[in-house]
């Protein structure tokens, strides 16, 4: 049996991929039963966590083991196999127990060195016992994989160069300035009551925010997390419990928003912030829209006449396409397909040159409106898809126009969204006047962020503990066939004993016992050199083959070895802790 870790992360997949990935609760647990249930796994355990989900197994076959665990991931997550196969990687055996405890350390992490995943292992561990889905390897796996973790933390300076994600998010927040400084008089209101919302109320409470309100589905949790943060000695914060019915009144009055829940829909709409941000500022939610448009006080003409174009006609006004909306380069970059489709909507009636009058104005094109119609700006289009198809993009007859930088005001609400899926709508990011930090961002925040000296003494500590895990992995292998040999060896003095006490029936029981001893010994003198090699060289890369050799050699019955592997394992269960 081998290690197998199929998952994807903020690493190798999109967060709108992982957002549309993400398992709730429920699935976890079901993806853990199907796993196990599945042919090649006889041990499953998953973890999933805010940017990451990992399914480990114990297969009996590689490529059926990718194959199975691949197709139950997009089965369970939602997502199409074809879909999410780009982005899954694979990990096997040594390079499965390195990832474990790579991500363990927090290398592995969006934030270089957090230690909040230490928890989120330990919890999936805790939910595969419960499963009884982790066997003798995932049991020894993650709990190695913990104490990694902390020897990591203990004995390097790791955390000087890492965080948890919610410090970082509040530094992102805080656009570089001190977060207590930021923090200090301000209203907070935390959605949701579970490990990650908890450390947020936590570490705002400590930086000094006035009050923190915690919302959550189960009013008795939000309670007790208040009674918490008002006993701790820590910090001087007033905090209170409310119910999510509230959070709409409680919006209007907060400063920060900090929501972590396992919601599958949207917690805060654009239209609930927008509103709260209407109430509290006094201006009109529409107005705090249009702030950014690229023309300053002008607002944009409405879209009906819009409806179905392929053209994504808002970006082009708003600038965030780069292109002029005139001719050609209003549909620069676009591909074949969608010029084709673009070409149709505009033989339906509406010419391109019209549609650039009304977004452009009518200063802008120099041509003579007479000379165009919406035939002619059909065929045009189609001949552009023909180029694009040919020659692999569009020939731009001008330059990409200046795209002015619109100044935005300074943000009246902060929100941070830790949750995946998110828990507050991306359109939130429109607004003017609130600043929103989320997954994607942060990800994006963090790939820039630098790394300490102490990372490189963290990856030594990693290498070494693979090394000596995969070591005991293999002396434990070979541990069964060892014991299966001695017991044999046992047997047959114990056969010959018996057979000498037949042949000399008139020794006595003095004599035979040093009969008995003697043979013994000499047994014992003739294993103790083979067994105690065979474990060393089992335990080195690719020792796994001295326990074959030891059963073909010495003719062990395979079932016999199986028993007593058996046996180990249930007394490794019954003493585990729980």
């Amino acid at each position: 049996m081998s290690l197998l870790v199929v998952g994807l992360s903020h690493r190798s997949a999109p967060v709108s991929v992982l957002e549309r990935a993400a398992l709730s609760a429920d699935a976890q647990v079901k993806l853990v039963q199907d796993t196990v249930a599945a042919e090649p796994a006889t041990e499953a355990a998953v973890l999933a966590t805010c940017n990451r989900i990992e399914l480990y197994a114990d297969v009996d076959k590689f490529h059926a083991g990718v194959a199975e665990l691949s197709t139950l991931l997009a089965q369970h997550s939602g997502v199409g196999l074809e879909e999410l196969t780009p982005y899954l990687y694979v990990h096997y055996e040594d390079r499965a127990v390195h990832h474990l405890f790579s991500v363990a350390c927090g290398l592995d992490s969006m934030v270089v060195g957090e230690g909040q995943i230490l928890a989120q292992i330990k919890d999936s561990l805790a939910r595969a016992q419960e499963l009884h889905s982790a066997g003798k390897l995932l049991n020894d796996l993650f709990q190695q994989g913990l104490r990694v973790g902390k020897r990591a933390h203990s004995e390097t300076g790791i955390d000087r160069a890492g965080q948890s994600l919610v410090t970082f998010g509040l530094e992102q927040l805080a656009e570089g300035g001190a977060v207590p400084e930021w923090a200090a008089g301000k209203k907070a209101l935390v959605i949701g009551a579970g490990s990650m919302s908890s450390l947020a109320a936590a570490t705002l409470a400590r930086a000094g925010v006035a009050e923190v309100v915690v919302a959550n589905r189960t009013f008795e949790r939000a309670e007790r997390l208040a009674a918490i943060l008002t006993e701790a000695d820590d910090n001087a914060v007033t905090a209170r419990a409310v119910r999510m019915d509230a959070v709409a009144g409680e919006l209007t009055r907060a400063d920060v928003v900090v929501s972590c829940t396992g919601a599958t829909g949207l917690v805060l709409t654009a239209e609930a912030v927008a509103q709260a941000l209407e109430d509290r500022t006094g201006q009109p939610a529409d107005r705090a829209r249009t702030a950014i448009s690229t023309d300053a006080g002008q607002s944009p003409p409405p879209l009906a006449a819009d409806d179905n174009c392929p053209l994504d006609l808002a970006a082009v006004r708003s600038g965030q396409s780069g292109f002029s909306v005139m001719g050609e380069a209003a549909v620069a970059g676009m591909d074949a397909a969608t010029l084709e489709q673009h070409a149709a909507w505009v033989g339906g009636g509406t010419s391109l040159f019209e549609r650039s009058r009304e977004l452009g104005g009518g200063a802008v094109d120099r041509r003579d409106a007479s000379r165009r119609t919406p035939e002619a700006d059909a065929e045009l289009i189609t001949a552009l898809a023909a180029t694009v198809a040919t020659v692999g993009r569009i020939p731009e007859r001008r330059k990409p126009e200046p795209v002015a930088a619109v100044p935005r005001p300074a943000p009246a609400l902060f929100l941070l969204d830790l949750a995946m899926p998110r828990d507050i709508d991306a359109a939130v990011h429109r607004l003017a006047g609130v600043r929103l930090v989320d997954i994607e961002s942060l990800a994006e925040a963090s790939a820039d962020a630098p790394m300490a000296a102490d990372v490189d003494q963290v990856r030594r500590i990693v290498s070494d503990e693979v090394a000596a895990f995969g070591a005991a992995q293999r002396a434990a292998h070979i541990t069964p066939t060892v014991v299966a040999l001695r017991t044999m060896a046992a047997d047959v003095v114990a056969s010959e004993i018996a057979r000498l006490d037949g042949r000399l029936p008139d020794l006595d029981e003095r004599q035979r016992g040093e009969i008995r001893q003697a043979v013994h010994r000499v047994v014992d003198k003739l294993l103790h050199a083979p067994t105690v090699r065979v474990k060393q060289l089992a335990a080195e890369p690719g020792g796994a083959g001295y326990a074959d050799a030891l059963r073909t050699l010495f003719d062990l019955d395979p079932e016999t070895v199986a028993a007593v592997s058996r046996a180990e394992n249930s007394t490794d269960e019954k003493d585990r802790p729980a």
